[in-house]
């Protein structure tokens, strides 16, 4: 790659991989180096684990799953009242009351023989021997008497929860790659689960490089990390296991030993020295240890973004420039995560509003503009028009991180657009959305 690397550090990129296109390579080539290593009917690529279901929250099944009981497992009644036999209230009325006896005990631990009735109370087991329950509002009971009027005739499983009425044993209720809520949960544990089968979190080391680059107060020409900081905590929100590493300075040996020491994880993500500069090593050493995929993409903000494969392991150079660095995050680290667990990356949050100011974009180039929400005010609650403004931020530069921080979302110009102008309705998207 010598000769090419000298001509792309002296023109520049020339071309750009569309970013679709961009991610299709990567898919394709994490897929590939993955065929082979699953075990059976898991669709995730990062291997499985077995949780406790009370922690599987927003956890990726592995396998599919039946019910393994039936819910309810008993005949419950599903009124308060009195279980009866319902032929012995055939003709009851308010005018014409049947009068049972009381019998012994509630629920499950009364029995009802024929012309005698048992109290029971919502979810309750259905006593023995009786086949329907009348409520309680159409009873009146003789205390003194230890009788029953009933004043209105019930059918047989009247006010009667039949076994399996919620879900039935070998039910089929979730397919692999099911993403795991917390109403999941409830029903995993009611139909007999105490652990499940799930994808294991795909694990990443983020690596920052820089020779610039301070943990602490810094002097002229330095600068505080943040791109590591940042891009961990996305993948720890995006369900994988981040190992965020010390500063590594712009020496390709010291790159090269950084790179080989994370091939144990899942991915390997490195943040600046993507580019065409003399300090931009990063490219050179991935194709020296592996395979660059691509190297350039259309998209603006960070254009140079570094994506390569390294025995097996996707390596993803992330351009250093702050707003760069986490457009190419949610554009390539997010989805590699989820093509680990098996599944593919949801649709973000959007939120329809009209664009207060132009947004211009290059033919060829996705732009991902960064917009202030504003609540519009309108006395018209028929109008189809949006409930929100968008506005670009003005501090819209790459290396500005503020204008991502402050910002309530981007919204995205296709490859094929000349930017948008003011006036449109636009999608914005919440790309990181609250917890």
């Amino acid at each position: 790659m010598e000769g090419a690397d000298s001509e792309r550090k002296e023109s520049g990129f020339k071309v750009r991989t569309p970013v679709d296109e961009a991610r299709r390579i990567l898919r394709t080539a994490v897929e590939s180096a993955h065929n082979g290593n699953g075990d059976g009917d898991t669709p995730a690529k990062s291997g499985r684990e077995t949780v406790d279901v009370e922690r599987a929250d927003g956890r990726v099944l592995a396998a599919p799953v039946t019910a393994a009981r039936n819910v309810p497992h008993y005949q419950r009644a599903a009124m308060d009242g009195y279980a009866v036999r319902a032929a012995d209230t055939f003709g009851a009325s308010a005018r014409s009351p049947e009068v049972l006896r009381i019998a012994d005990g509630t629920g499950g631990d009364a029995s009802v023989a024929p012309e005698t009735a048992a109290r029971v109370h919502t979810g309750s087991a259905l006593p023995e021997g009786a086949d329907a329950v009348v409520m309680i509002e159409h009873v009146e009971t003789l205390e003194s008497a230890g009788e029953l009027e009933v004043e209105d005739a019930v059918a047989e499983g009247e006010n009667v929860a039949p076994v399996g009425e919620d879900v039935e044993e070998d039910q089929p209720l979730y397919e692999a790659g099911h993403r795991l809520r917390p109403s999941d949960l409830g029903l995993l544990r009611s139909v007999g689960y105490a652990q499940v089968s799930v994808a294991k979190r795909p694990t990443v080391g983020v690596i920052p490089t820089g020779e610039e680059l301070v943990e602490g107060d810094p002097d002229p020409g330095e600068v505080i990390e943040t791109n590591g900081l940042t891009v961990s905590r996305l993948v720890e929100r995006w369900g994988g296991r981040a190992t965020y590493r010390d500063v590594v300075t712009d020496d390709a040996e010291s790159l090269r030993v950084a790179i080989q020491r994370d091939l144990t994880n899942d991915v390997v993500v490195t943040t600046g020295g993507s580019s065409v500069g003399k300090r931009d090593l990063l490219p050179e050493v991935i194709d020296d240890l592996g395979e660059v995929l691509v190297h350039g993409v259309g998209l603006k903000p960070g254009h140079p973004v570094c994506l390569g494969l390294v025995e097996g392991t996707p390596v993803l150079a992330l351009p250093g420039y702050p707003v760069a660095c986490i457009v190419n995050a949610v554009q390539f680290l997010r989805p590699v995560i989820r093509w680990l667990e098996g599944t593919d990356p949801d649709p973000h949050l959007t939120t329809q509003a009209t664009l207060e100011r132009k947004i211009p974009s290059e033919p060829g180039t996705r732009t991902f503009a960064r917009v202030q929400l504003e609540a519009r005010e309108t006395d018209d609650t028929e109008s189809d028009e949006p409930t929100f403004t968008a506005t670009p931020t003005r501090a819209s530069g790459s290396g500005v991180l503020s204008s991502v921080a402050l910002a309530d979302g981007w919204v995205v110009v296709d490859d094929d657009r000349e930017g948008i102008p003011a006036g449109e309705t636009v999608a914005v998207q919440n790309w990181e959305p609250n917890a």
